[in-house]
């Protein structure tokens, strides 16, 4: 009875929120900065940029983390991206990756004629439905997709997502309303390293994006650090 409950409220909650607009939410706010943490010491950033020009809109991305040992560096990322939308509707994404030594990259762009996207990936080249969404977490239009594209590599990765409910939870001091998803893959068969399993938290009246956790070789989170 409480998952029917939490499924009714969760779809009015997002039905009514997205008849505001697919990236709308975030009309007010130019930047957003998030630490990275892994096993609850911090390791990195992740940054949003913001830029308008009249109904166009640009995000522009930068990650990069590094995890060291004994003064040694392990394991060294960085991936910048840009995401275009024009009237809140999305037209492309670009990014690069750099794995240690390994590079990554990603171009989606729409195909109107044929209602689809077209990606060219390092894991993925073809096409996908005009209903899947890029796995980058600001949007929350990510909570109703039935697949997330990587950010990455571009890897289609199908998706369940569960409203665990409201929670308020506290961020370098400040406490915050939120709304709690998990996010798990929705083909059982992938191996553990392939599988999605992230839980993210959302404001609950603004749905900015405020945090995201996981367990992958470590336990990961990304905490909103600065919002403008």
């Amino acid at each position: 009875m409480k998952k029917i409950i939490l499924s009714i409220t969760f779809y009015f909650l997002i039905s009514f929120t997205f008849i505001l607009g697919h990236v709308d939410h975030y009309k007010n706010y130019d930047y957003l900065e998030y630490e990275l943490f892994r096993n609850n010491q911090p390791i990195g950033y992740h940054k949003y940029e913001f830029v308008r020009n009249n109904n166009n809109l640009t995000v522009n991305s930068i990650v990069e983390f590094k995890i060291s040992k004994f003064g040694v560096d392990l394991y060294k990322y960085f991936a910048s991206s840009r995401e275009k939308y024009k009237n809140s509707k999305f037209l492309s994404f670009n990014s690069k990756t750099k794995q240690n030594k390994k590079d990554k990259y990603v171009n989606i762009k729409v195909d109107d004629s044929q209602k689809q996207l077209i990606i060219d990936g390092s894991s993925y080249k073809g096409s996908a439905s005009i209903d899947a969404i890029i796995g980058t977490w600001w949007n929350h239009e990510i909570v109703k997709a039935k697949a997330q594209i990587s950010a990455i590599s571009g890897r289609i990765i199908g998706q369940k997502v569960t409203f665990l409910g409201k929670k308020q939870i506290t961020i370098n001091g400040k406490e915050y309303n939120s709304l709690h998803f998990n996010f798990k893959s929705s083909d059982e068969t992938l191996p553990d390293n392939k599988k999605l399993n992230t839980d993210i938290w959302y404001e609950e009246k603004t749905f900015l994006w405020l945090k995201a956790s996981f367990d992958k070789r470590g336990y990961w989170e990304y905490r909103l650090k600065e919002v403008r």
